[in-house]
């Protein structure tokens, strides 16, 4: 089995007896052009606007657990609290009507 693979790699590709000189790989330029430039500038502008969504989202909802928390850390003082500092606040004052004549 080497021998056959060490003659195989001596006599060269036999699909293929006579190869040609292919182009210098350093030489050759490939480039996307201007349809691989927009799909890029597309992904790159979809990418940062979905950034920008995800950041609001998690403020939206770190900002909404805070104020839960300061409603319960409100509600249990309210209810830890003595009796006698309970109190409602005062009802708003009645207007003063003038006596009709």
């Amino acid at each position: 089995m080497k021998i056959a693979l060490a003659l195989l790699l001596l006599t060269g590709d036999p699909l293929n007896p006579d190869p040609t000189v292919s182009a210098d790989p350093a030489n050759t330029f490939y480039s996307p052009g201007l349809i691989g430039f927009f799909g890029t500038f597309i992904v790159a502008v979809g990418a940062i606007a979905l950034i920008f969504d995800m950041v609001r989202r998690i403020r939206r909802v770190r900002y909404r657990a805070e104020i839960q928390e300061r409603m319960a850390a409100e509600q249990v003082a309210a209810e830890n609290a003595p009796k006698s500092e309970r109190t409602r606040p005062a009802p708003p004052a009645k207007p003063k009507r003038e006596p009709k004549n």
